[in-house]
């Protein structure tokens, strides 16, 4: 019998039987490794390495051919048959998580199946948050079928019924699945699968699926889960097919974990910005103007001031130059820049004007770009800095926006750097600076940052040859090594001009954001024919950095709002003061401290109201104001002001200048705390 070599983590190599599977490693290791197992990643010793991606949930992801070269997730059942090296992963391993899950989503189309047997089965991804399996049934289920699919997931769970990867020939599984009149399993096979191919099935008990895997070893091991709720979801995404019914749901390695899952859900409902942005009157969607359009009410739009005071005093500080660009332009300008090709499903469709035919403008850059073009310049001159708060338009789908988050119309703090290709390193590496600036400044504390290059393989979703592809990712990745960032590269994530930067935030629940992007841009200069006279008295073209920080107003102000869950620091809140006199005879005070604290630069409010005091207390703290001034007699005699901060409560008295002096020195430090 022949051997193989099998690589651990530790580099000791092992040398076994052709054939031999994880878990009998695992069994030889250790029994505790063994038990605790769940599958196994490897990686031919005889290729070179590439990094694990994770599936995302696509129809492609869950059954297309893998390379057989790349690492990969297997079943502990696997028999292996070639050298390998090889890790275990338990409970502990973000991979597993997702194995877990998926494999939870035939437990679920399992369940389905056995209480309602005239359904057919779509697929079943797990996601980052759970998994969902799609479903086609006659009858639409009801909530009350939920909670009797959830309970026979645990008679299924129960039974402990092991995951069995078989294969079978392409055509044996057609003739099967058709016979069931499972249309789309057929057309999965047919559409991820070659005539003469084996297709692979999973078996557990009398289940039959057909999946690429892997899964955990048997139905015993999705102890912690539940199904959460239903949608509808048409066919291939197209609304000719049949409407299809989406089951989600959850898993977890134990309840503990599935229990905090869904206290962090109920904090995050808590603090949804499109119920705190009616509460706290910050902004509106209103129906008569149209979905995706937002309105900033005065207390938003206060906070918005803000935000862009500091990102305008902070661009000018670091070199650039502020403009301002039409929103509409002439579509022959769009098919210059090539949005008209690459981006035209994500625009407006043109108005035709007596001139010529116009559309509103996705992105700002055409327009900076027209600014640089529009004088000589010299290498003297480079590189150029323009920012702008741009408002552009994107055409989204009426069922995909979501309050602040995703909009139709919306507000970029836009920036495009024209600069020699020596100058490009230092300058990706100011954008990170700031971006970092942007983050610190708001009260974020932790990000992570991804590199999205191009799928060489796919030239026609990218613009440029390869060498300036290769010049572009090796550019960005000296920046991030500069800055010693740890990085995630994604592989076909690139815009179709160049390779970019994404920096996403880490909200107080542990979200992750994706707001600032730094992008590089070799083919935009080209197509518009950009020019700088170098040293050499020579005519060159410029290469061009994108950089957007916020990434749109409307999508930042909402994550602040969620992760401030309202109640923003003194800096920001729209109103930083409220003022309560006890009785009407101390409103002539509390009229005197107010205009004192507004000479100090201060927003306040005065709620003069025949109403209680108490009354006119609990109104401030819902709307999140960070300190409420309660002044009666006492307060008046000693030109004080009793002082309730939110959060903490009763202050007790304190002399107003000593109070203005404390919120003046908060602001100033833009602090996060009271």
């Amino acid at each position: 019998m022949s051997s193989i070599q099998v690589q651990l983590p530790d580099g000791s190599v092992r040398q076994v039987p052709a054939g031999t599977t994880p878990l009998a490693i695992a069994e030889s290791i250790s029994p505790r490794l063994a038990q605790a197992a769940l599958v196994a990643r490897i990686r031919p010793l005889k290729a070179a390495p590439v990094a694990a991606t994770s599936a995302d949930g696509t129809e492609a992801s869950m059954y297309a051919s893998e390379d057989p070269h790349a690492e990969r997730l297997v079943d502990l059942s696997t028999p292996l048959q070639e050298d390998v090296a090889l890790q275990l992963l338990t409970d502990r391993d973000p991979d597993a998580l997702r194995v877990l899950r998926h494999s939870a989503a035939h437990v679920l189309a399992t369940a389905v199946l056995e209480l309602f047997p005239e359904t057919r089965l779509g697929h079943g991804p797990a996601t980052d948050s759970g998994f969902f399996y799609d479903f086609w049934r006659p009858t639409p289920f009801t909530p009350e079928d939920l909670k009797l699919i959830e309970g026979r997931m645990a008679e299924v769970v129960a039974r402990d019924e092991k995951f069995v990867h078989d294969f079978e020939s392409r055509d044996q599984g057609l003739k099967e699945f058709r016979a069931g009149n499972d249309f789309m399993k057929v057309h999965f096979i047919e559409k991820f699968t070659k005539p003469g191919e084996a297709i692979s099935l999973y078996r557990n008990g009398k289940f039959v699926d057909f999946c690429r895997g892997p899964h955990v070893p048997s139905t015993g091991r999705v102890k912690a889960f539940r199904v959460t709720n239903l949608a509808g979801a048409y066919w291939l995404g197209d609304e000719k097919n049949p409407q299809l019914q989406r089951i989600y749901g959850t898993a977890f390695f134990s309840k503990k974990d599935l229990d905090e899952h869904f206290a962090r859900l109920e904090e995050a409902a808590r603090r949804d910005h499109r119920v705190l942005g009616r509460q706290l009157d910050l902004f509106s969607i209103q129906d008569l103007a149209g979905a995706g359009l937002i309105f900033w009410h005065p207390k938003g739009a206060m906070i918005r001031k803000l935000m862009e005071d500091w990102m305008r005093e902070e661009c000018i500080r670091r070199g650039y130059d502020l403009v301002y660009t039409p929103h509409v332009m002439r579509s022959h300008l769009w098919e210059v820049s090539g949005h008209a090709g690459f981006y035209a499903q994500n625009m407006f469709t043109p108005m035709e004007l007596d001139d010529a035919e116009y559309r509103l403008k996705p992105m700002n850059c055409p327009g900076h770009i027209l600014i640089y073009k529009n004088s000589p310049r010299s290498y003297r001159d480079l590189p150029v800095r323009l920012a702008e708060f741009g408002n552009v338009y994107r055409y989204e789908r009426s069922g995909t926006m979501h309050g602040l988050l995703r909009v139709r119309g919306f507000t970029q703090d836009d920036a495009h750097i024209f600069c020699t290709p020596g100058q490009i390193e230092d300058e990706v590496v100011a954008c990170i600076d700031f971006a970092q600036a942007v983050l610190t400044t708001f009260g974020f504390k932790d990000f992570v940052v991804e590199l999205s290059t191009w799928n060489p393989n796919d030239r026609k979703s990218y613009a440029g040859s390869d060498d300036k592809w290769e010049l572009a990712i090796r550019s960005l990745e000296h920046a991030l090594e500069r800055k010693a960032i740890p990085h995630k590269t994604i592989p076909g994530e690139a815009a179709f001009y160049g390779p970019k930067i994404d920096i996403k935030l880490v909200d107080v629940l542990g979200r992750l954001w994706q707001l600032s992007t730094v992008q590089f841009d070799f083919n935009l200069p080209a197509r518009f024919e950009l020019e700088y006279v170098g040293e050499d008295g020579e005519r060159h073209q410029p290469v061009m950095v994108h950089r957007a920080l916020f990434g749109s107003i409307e999508r930042f102000f909402g994550v602040l709002i969620e992760h401030y869950a309202g109640a923003f620091p003194l800096w920001l809140a729209p109103v930083q003061i409220g003022i309560v006199p006890i009785s009407e005879r101390h409103r002539g005070y509390a009229e005197k401290v107010q205009q004192q604290l507004q000479n100090a630069g201060l927003r306040v409010e005065i709620d003069a109201r025949n109403e209680k005091m108490n009354a006119k207390i609990r109104d401030f703290t819902l709307q999140k104001v960070p300190y409420v001034l309660v002044m009666g007699d006492k307060e008046e005699a000693g030109n004080a002001v009793s002082v309730r901060t939110r959060g903490k409560g009763d202050e007790g008295s304190m002399p107003l200048d000593q109070f203005i002096a404390r919120a003046q020195n908060l602001i100033a430090g833009k602090s996060m705390e009271l």
